[in-house]
């Protein structure tokens, strides 16, 4: 009696899927393209895992059935080289009596059936709830095709799928074989189960997460429907809405930059509206000058016309410099309105006293040095500086002093010009650097208010300050304070 080797037959059926649809456009909202991409990705990242865990399990499963059909195998082999028949006491020679001995002495487990095959039928087989698989007719099928080759198949029927081992036997009288037959499906069952616990727990888990993606994706983009309603609200007579800021995230530091530029715009409006007003104001005056002049003018007194002459080109001169004055401040609040460069402080301050002499006969000094270098549009502040000199002109007299003076103070310099006037009433002083804003004693004194103004304006444009301050003994002070770096300014400068 011998035994054959084991070979393994696999079969597989190729199929093929097609599938068509028509594609369709949506126009939808950030939040929803959020939410679907996150509930695609999670979707994609949970079916990919059950996947995995799906086809691990079935490689699992089906190397535990290969191993025990394989092993049931080897103890038959075993028993068959090493076993004693009982009956006579020697080895076995007979195919019935191998298999019956070795069926009382093994216990298959509940997803196995073994069977011995001889004289053209099963003729014996273990204790099963499912032995009727041995009159299947597929099953018989498989075996008898192996019976001289022996080797594995895997075949469908009533309980589900079988893989079967098939090893020849043959005696002096007969040619048979011992099949080891295993229920794959119980196996697969514990598998299937779990992977329904895990489509279940997967698809809550995806709507949580898809929930909380559009919950988040909502919060996140509230500030943008925020911003869209605040700017449908924004109309060009009322820039003072804002956009709530909560959170310290990208989208709130956008809501800042948003209300910063709102804040720029509305300072801007206000101060183009504010300036056209004054300046509409200011000219209305002059021109009513000019037209009660040339109604009343005689013509034919040579005198008057001349009187005329005189007061109409002194107001279209004065019209002028108050129109030069306009353009120059719209200028100012343009990117590129200085240029800045590397000047030493110290000559700047000589060179601007030098030009002050010829101003008006004051006492003239310089009275206090800096010392270093500061980067500053040198044509800009020599032109603030001669405007506060100017206006120290105006109000002092020829016994009084106007002194420039410049100090180091540390990451600032300041420049200054000081006379011995009357000084700036304190009621004055947060007001006098408006546009066309006068102190009260200028009523005699040439100008509509915009010097000043300049100042201020490139001031800001250096990203500094000025201001105006009792000086001792008497007197006011105008001080210049600039960054001695070059220094980036938000425009409109303020």
């Amino acid at each position: 009696m011998g035994t054959t080797g084991t070979t393994t037959a696999t079969t597989a059926e190729p199929r093929e899927a097609g599938h068509s649809g028509a594609l369709r456009a949506f126009r939808w909202s950030v939040r929803a393209r959020i939410t679907a991409t996150v509930g695609l990705c999670v979707a994609l990242a949970l079916a990919g895992a059950g996947l995995l865990v799906y086809l691990l399990g079935l490689e699992r499963v089906h190397d535990t059935v290969r191993t025990a059909t394989a092993q049931e195998i080897a103890e038959l082999e075993a028993f068959e080289e090493e076993g004693v028949d009982p009956a006579s006491g020697g080895a076995f020679t007979s195919i019935e009596r191998l298999v019956e001995e070795f069926l009382l002495r093994n216990v298959p487990a509940p997803s196995e059936l073994m069977a011995g095959y001889w004289g053209g039928d099963f003729e014996t087989r273990s204790a099963s709830s499912r032995g009727e698989l041995v009159d299947d007719h597929g099953f018989v099928s498989a075996v008898r095709s192996r019976l001289e080759s022996g080797g594995s198949a895997t075949v469908g029927t009533q309980w589900g799928e079988v893989y079967l081992e098939v090893l020849p036997l043959q005696d002096a009288q007969r040619t048979g074989a011992f099949v080891v037959a295993f229920f794959v499906d119980d196996e697969r069952g514990p598998l299937h189960d779990t992977l329904r616990s895990y489509a279940i727990g997967a698809t809550l888990a995806w709507l949580v997460v898809t929930g909380v993606a559009g919950w988040q994706a909502g919060r996140l983009l509230a500030p943008l429907r925020s911003l869209r309603r605040t700017a449908e609200e924004i109309s060009e007579t009322d820039l003072s809405l804002r956009i709530e800021e909560t959170g310290d995230d990208d989208l709130t530091e956008l809501t800042r930059t948003v209300n910063a530029m709102l804040g720029r715009l509305e300072r801007a409006f206000q101060g183009q509206r504010a300036f056209l007003d004054d300046a509409g104001h200011e000219l209305r005056t002059p021109l009513t000058i000019l037209r009660g002049h040339l109604e009343l003018v005689d013509p034919g007194d040579p005198e008057d016309v001349e009187r005329t002459r005189d007061l109409l080109v002194d107001e279209v001169d004065r019209m002028a410099r108050l129109v030069e004055d306009m353009i120059l401040l719209t200028k100012a609040e343009r990117p590129g309105f200085v240029t800045p460069d590397l000047v030493v402080v110290d000559q700047l301050v000589a060179d601007v006293l030098g030009k002050t002499r010829g101003l008006a006969d004051r006492r003239w000094r310089v009275e206090a040095h800096a010392g270093g270098a500061a980067w500053l549009d040198e044509q800009r502040i020599t032109q603030a500086l001669l405007q506060l000199a100017d206006n120290a002109v105006k109000h002092t007299s020829p016994e009084d002093e106007v002194a420039l003076g410049a100090e180091d103070a540390g990451a600032h310099v300041r420049l200054w010009v000081r006379d011995t006037g009357p000084g700036v009433p304190d009621a004055e002083k947060e007001t006098i650097f408006a546009r066309f804003a006068r102190g009260a004693d200028e009523g005699g004194t040439e100008g509509v208010g915009l010097g000043l103004s300049i100042v201020a304006a490139i001031a800001a444009a250096h990203g500094g300050s000025v201001h105006v301050e009792d000086a001792a003994p008497r007197g006011a002070r105008f001080v210049l304070t600039l960054p001695r770096e070059r220094k980036e300014v938000a425009w409109p400068a303020s």
